[in-house]
């Protein structure tokens, strides 16, 4: 059963990070020392822990790193069903860096929806890809939560494009950025299976920056550590 809904009603798809303007003069601060990378265009291929991009299965899929170290990380496996899919339209950066923090920021987005998912507000998934007590932990945190007090989860297909990555001159730090369209992202509630479709409206853009944290050893990702959500994003529009 789908209900569409009028611009004046909202959805629990997405919620800002409260102190957006402290997080944007820090990410600022760390882009003044950076270098520029990565950009777009659609690139699959399979590892672990990755929900499936193109079609919601249980298959494990993410763009390949190139780098040893992503291969050598244990990572949780996320699963989501068959009516719900990530697609991610971006090329591997050749800096292996560049690429695993990239792909570790992705992860960090599928946990988010994974515990959405899984109704879990302590899944094990989003604390494994955010720095512990981090701004990102509370935020992937209070996304779920919110979406398991108003009884929902998440049902269509959200889409990122537009990927950048920023390495600090240090290499351990990285500000990677993405378009998100949420046009075809809908929320479904639990009980009755209702899914409510909203309207098309600048609403369904949003401009992800996510502060990534360099891991000290192979066997660990990198880690979010802050999140800025600029919402209502038109640059991001196709």
């Amino acid at each position: 059963m789908t209900e569409l809904m009028s611009h004046g009603e909202s959805t629990v798809k997405r919620r800002s990070m409260p102190a957006a303007a402290a997080f944007a003069a820090a990410t600022a601060l760390l882009l003044t020392a950076c270098g520029s990378g990565g950009d777009s265009s659609k690139a699959d291929a399979e590892i672990k822990g990755a929900g499936s991009e193109a079609s919601g299965s249980a298959s494990a899929s993410a763009s390949p790193s190139g780098s040893a170290a992503v291969d050598a990380v244990d990572r949780p496996t996320m699963s989501f069903p068959s009516d719900f899919s990530m697609v991610f339209d971006r090329t591997t950066p050749s800096d292996p860096d560049k690429a695993a923090a990239l792909t570790d920021a992705e992860n960090f987005l599928r946990a988010v929806n994974y515990g959405i998912v899984q109704q879990d507000a302590e899944a094990a998934a989003y604390k494994f890809y955010t720095e512990p007590l981090s701004a990102a932990q509370k935020y992937a945190k209070s996304q779920i939560q919110q979406n398991i007090d108003d009884g929902y989860t998440v049902t269509g297909v959200q889409r990122y494009s537009r990927a950048t990555v920023d390495m600090a001159d240090a290499g351990d730090r990285a500000v990677v950025s993405f378009c998100d369209d949420d046009s075809k992202f809908y929320s479904k509630e639990i009980k009755s299976k209702k899914v409510h479709i909203s309207e098309p409206s600048s609403r369904d853009y949003n401009l992800f920056e996510i502060v990534m944290i360099a891991p000290k050893d192979a066997q660990r990702p990198w880690t979010a550590d802050r999140v800025q959500v600029q919402e209502e994003a038109t640059q991001c529009k196709a």
